[in-house]
């Protein structure tokens, strides 16, 4: 994606993972840490440019303000959710069963070298949706930023959610358009940035500045070991070679309970250093019932921060 700067950073990654030891991700003690409850919601086709217009998004003048999404809609994920997935409103293609809004239970801890989360939520039953994905049954992924990505801390997954992207409302058949930050464009029109990206020269400064978002990712099926991924999001969307985040998943009583964990500090610059008195912005997403692309359930942004402080999450040390 960065051209010669991934793949200096891939080459640094193997010796560093080699040298990086912490506690394992079982070793946390997950019942003395309070869990704070996740509602995501079904987006359907709602877009970063829908929800800048006036016309359609009765909120966008207020976002345009610098209102975020969570001061407006927080308590209204269940209900927005449910009018999207049945196909009331900006979804064309509704999948049969789909649930509007799924419950997740959200804990964060480190242990002074790494940061850990754990995500639990219960399994949808006879949905009987196409298979999207055809590996992974289902996939939970966290996504993360420092504050370099101002769209991100104000709106979460939908900074990088564009009316162009494969699947949306003025994507193209045939053309694969992952999610961007319309940082990465030139221009950005109500169909998204198109085919104008900035050159390369300044998509690699704005790299070197992490002016990008990270994603952390677990790809579950069951009865097999949970796949990790992790990887980042500028002008487009992808995963590094070598990722640096470990996970652990199960199935317990109709639920899928992962364990996602990686270094605080790690050399690749694909990952965002953590670090006890900062504020950094994160976002969820489960894909359930063999789904893929943008037929997911995803969350408003949340805070988090490590040790102690103001925020939505505190990843207590352990």
């Amino acid at each position: 994606m960065m051209g010669s700067t991934f793949r200096r950073a891939g080459a640094a990654l193997g010796g560093l993972l080699m040298a990086l030891t912490a506690l394992p991700a079982g070793a946390v003690d997950w019942a003395s840490i309070p869990a704070k409850q996740v509602p995501l919601l079904y987006p359907g086709q709602a877009s970063w440019e829908w929800a800048l217009s006036k016309d359609e998004h009765s909120a966008a003048p207020k976002f345009r303000e610098g209102k975020n999404c969570k001061s407006c809609h927080t308590k209204e994920e269940e209900q927005i959710g449910k009018a999207l997935a049945s196909g009331q409103r900006l979804e064309k293609k509704p999948l049969p069963g789909k649930r509007g809004s799924v419950p997740l239970e959200v804990k964060f801890a480190n242990d002074g070298q790494k940061l850990y989360v754990r995500l639990e939520w219960p399994e949808v039953t006879g949905a009987g949706g196409p298979k999207l994905d055809k590996d992974y049954a289902a996939r939970v992924t966290m996504m993360m930023d420092d504050g370099k990505v101002v769209e991100f801390t104000r709106a979460g997954c939908w900074s990088i959610c564009h009316d162009d992207v494969n699947g949306m409302a003025s994507s193209v058949e045939g053309k694969d358009t992952h999610k961007y930050l319309a940082r990465s464009r030139a221009k950005l029109s109500r169909q998204g940035g198109g085919d104008s990206q900035k050159p390369q020269e300044a998509l690699d400064a704005m790299f070197a500045e992490g002016q990008f978002i990270e994603y952390w990712q677990a790809r579950l099926k069951p009865g097999a070991p949970a796949v990790a991924a992790d990887g980042v999001a500028l002008n487009k969307r992808q995963d590094n070679a070598k990722p640096a985040v470990t996970v652990e998943a199960k199935q317990v009583g109709g639920k899928w309970v992962v364990e996602m964990s990686r270094p605080l500090k790690v050399a690749d610059p694909a990952h965002k250093e953590l670090a006890a008195g900062k504020t950094y912005t994160v976002g969820f997403a489960v894909h359930e019932d063999f789904a893929a692309g943008r037929y997911h359930q995803v969350s408003l942004e949340y805070t988090l921060v490590l040790d102690a402080g103001e925020a939505d999450f505190v990843a207590v040390k352990k």
